[in-house]
């Protein structure tokens, strides 16, 4: 049998799981482990007999010629231009001062001084740079192939080549279970300092029938977070309620119409300790559930362009710029820090149904 392509250094890993009988079923996931061990793609199954692509991504040759390292691709941004980054330690915006001489930059972490690749910000002229989405985005981590319906890896990041306080070790995992697919990452805190640490997931899910206005979202969120553009999408320091706006996307799901949506929400309903986000297409008689544990889960970001048939939907820890002073005092951040010998966990679940 020829070997997987290898992105990263590694080889692409497939996972592969019977379908649920009568049901939908998540049954293969395509695992990129030489790149922070994001998901390419995922398989659903319908009772019909039909597969549909589970994420907006290319097929695995076009991706490992997107994934190359190359200029768009400085510090593993391609890793969330489609598919589904992993985002530690941290997810969302991190601001800082430029560095004159790198693209990089100067910023402080839970009272510790640290350096950032600065690897975003907008795009008109003047706009701010800054660090986004975590430090794993490229990074080759060892794997298991435990089950042909499962893998494992193991990263012993430390302080992330010298750039974040404390020290981390991390397991990673995912898996087909029951028809869905589910991910789950473990931090270990090494030592001697606390490890300040996020985490969250970027999947950019498919609406199957490519008819995005009539798409329905449900976030069980009270607030989001004011940003100061769509461009810089910088937070201003304000929570909003969303009661009696466009973004209340509580209930049984409201339609994205032509709305845009660059936005984290936080204030989340989390029925028995989990949040729970639908994303319903009724077009394609289909609709998905993502399902995380909250806390240590306080945000969702959601990006969906109006023009474009996907919806990004991101569980995280945190708000974006976490550690900025533009929040005031008594707002929950959302990162944690842990003690030496500490531990904690991020989870996810994903499940298709029909609607």
């Amino acid at each position: 049998m020829a070997e997987a392509p290898r992105i990263g250094g590694l080889p692409a890993v497939t996972l592969a799981a019977d379908p649920v009988a009568g049901r939908a079923s998540v049954v293969e996931a395509v695992v990129l482990p030489g790149r922070g061990f994001m998901l390419l793609q995922a398989t659903v199954a319908l009772p019909s007999g039909q597969r549909l692509d589970l994420l907006h991504a290319p097929p695995l040759a076009e991706a490992a010629a997107q994934l190359d390292g190359g200029p768009e691709d400085f510090a593993g941004n391609r890793s969330f231009a489609f598919g589904g980054a992993l985002l530690i330690p941290y997810a969302n915006r991190i601001r800082g001062r430029p560095r004159a001489d790198s693209r990089e930059i100067d910023t402080t972490i839970d009272g510790r001084p640290a350096r950032l690749p600065r690897n975003w910000g907008g795009k008109a002229a003047g706009a701010e740079t800054y660090a986004m989405h975590g430090l794993i985005l490229a990074t080759p981590i060892p794997y298991e192939k435990a089950a042909p319906d499962r893998v494992t890896g193991r990263l012993a990041a430390g302080d992330f080549g010298g750039r974040w306080p404390g020290g981390a070790d991390l397991s990673f995992e995912w898996r087909l279970c029951d028809g869905e697919l589910r991910l789950q990452v473990e931090a270990l805190s090494l030592g001697p300092e606390p490890l300040p640490f996020g985490a969250g997931w970027h999947p950019y899910f498919r609406v199957p029938s490519g008819d995005r206005g009539q798409a329905r979202l449900r976030v069980p969120a009270a607030r989001r977070a004011d940003v100061n553009d769509y461009d810089e999408v910088l937070p201003t320091g304000r929570l909003l309620d969303v009661a009696s706006t466009p973004y209340d996307f509580r209930g049984p799901g409201q339609a994205l119409g032509a709305l845009y949506l660059d936005d984290c929400f936080t204030g989340l309903d989390a029925d028995g300790g989990e949040m729970v986000v639908q994303l319903l297409d009724p077009a394609a008689s289909l609709g998905l559930r993502v399902t995380a544990p909250s806390p240590p889960v306080h945000a969702v970001q959601v990006y969906a362009p109006p023009d474009q048939p996907f919806v990004v939907i991101e569980p995280q820890f945190n708000l974006p710029d976490p550690y900025g002073a533009e929040w005031p005092a008594d707002v929950t951040r959302g990162m944690v820090s842990l003690p030496p010998g500490a531990r904690c966990a991020y989870a996810a679940r994903v499940a298709v149904f029909a609607v």
